[in-house]
């Protein structure tokens, strides 16, 4: 008999969210989590979840631990060198926001936190894995945890660390040669929480209401975001005067900045026998509409639900997951689309593409049945 009904590689937001949404179904679950105890996941990088993943969120009853978060009232979109614009605003979406800004470092403790609190699985730190077979009726993990080689059994081992994705399925990847500058800025006016996603020939700028604050996503060319980096803070500052605009008056200063190198990396089947990827270890995005991590969200969330609604001796058999494929195909393959058209139709100085894109934010702009199409996806998924 295996040692768990589902072990979860990768203690990150999707892990935990995955082990919360299956603490109620009288299994037994088991995570991996390479970090040591009471390490921090430290990510200076901000996140922005939808509305729905609020509303998955608060049914783990851990959305009250995360305040304060800074709400998006509204969403600007432009493109730079261009014309053509259009603003998403919740409320002609009916939505209280369009989402919720918050730093991925609080997330992960707070989601861990939970965990702890619930009893919601065998929750083993400083297990670093270091191989995945699928036997029969069982998939097992070896782990290297406080210098001890171990190994567990599962009816279904669930993969959330991006960083083992190759061992579930084959990878597709796209290198954007794009890397994402990360700061927290501060500026002449207030930013009335408003998100701002202006595209420029390098890459998208999302300007993103952070408390008093701003959070800073600068795609560009990875030699250039190094520079960026590099430079003084008055110089930074002119830079991204230049590339954003006036509309939230003159930048006054920057906090310290980091780079990230952007790419695709698409798993061509989230599921093997015995085993399923969720999260990074499925689909890592591009920052741009801030996708990724809320699709990872919906993931925990749908597999939670497929694994309860299916007999315990079912859990990992090919029945099942085929219909955690089906449930995921759409969304999953929406999301991945969406973020990499947007990126390699609008990271480009093409004077017909530039006309293109400006008639088509204006058209938009002007259409609020597709607006409100635009927004329900972002928010609820291609299922919303």
């Amino acid at each position: 008999m295996p040692d768990y009904d589902v072990l979860i590689v990768g203690g990150g937001p999707v892990g935990a969210a995955l082990a919360l949404a299956l603490r109620d179904g009288g299994l037994a679950v088991g995570l991996l989590e390479a970090r040591g105890p009471g390490v921090a996941q430290a990510d200076p990088r901000p996140i922005a979840l939808s509305h729905g993943s609020r509303l998955i969120l608060e049914r783990f009853g851990i959305w009250e631990a995360l305040q304060p978060v800074t709400p998006i009232v509204r969403i600007h979109v432009s493109q730079r060198g261009g014309f053509g614009r259009v603003e998403l605003d919740a409320t002609e979406a009916r939505l209280p926001a369009l989402g919720y800004v918050l730093d991925y470092t609080r997330l992960a403790e707070t989601l861990a936190q939970a965990l702890d609190r619930a009893g919601a699985c065998d929750y083993l730190t400083g297990a670093a894995v270091t191989g995945l077979a699928s036997e029969p009726g069982a998939a097992s993990v070896r782990f290297n945890r406080g210098g001890d080689v171990r190994r567990a059994t599962a009816r279904l081992v669930a993969v959330a660390d991006g960083g083992a994705m190759a061992a579930v399925t084959e990878v597709r990847i796209r290198d954007y040669r794009q890397a994402a500058v990360i700061a927290r800025v501060a500026s002449g006016l207030p930013h009335r929480n408003v998100a701002f996603e202006r595209f420029t020939p390098d890459g998208p700028l999302a300007v993103l209401p952070s408390a008093e604050a701003l959070a800073l996503v600068w795609t560009t060319a990875p030699e250039h975001a190094q520079r960026l980096c590099a430079l003084p803070e008055a110089e930074f500052l002119q830079r991204l005067q230049h590339a954003f605009g006036q509309r939230l008056g003159a930048f006054t200063s920057a906090g310290a900045r980091a780079c990230f190198p952007l790419a695709l990396r698409v798993a061509t089947d989230i599921a093997a026998p015995r085993v399923v990827a969720v999260g990074n270890a499925a689909q890592m995005l591009h920052p741009v509409a801030g996708q990724g991590l809320n699709l990872g969200l919906r993931d925990a969330w749908e597999l939670g639900g497929v694994t309860k609604e299916c007999g315990r001796d079912e859990i990992g058999g090919p029945a099942m997951l085929a219909a955690y494929r089906a449930r995921r195909r759409l969304d999953r393959g929406g999301g991945v689309w969406f973020t990499d058209a947007l990126v390699r139709l609008f990271s480009n100085d093409i004077a017909p593409l530039r006309i293109a894109r400006g008639l088509g934010l204006a058209l938009l702009g002007a259409a609020p049945p597709a607006k409100d199409f635009v927004v329900r996806r972002m928010t609820f998924g291609a299922r919303g």
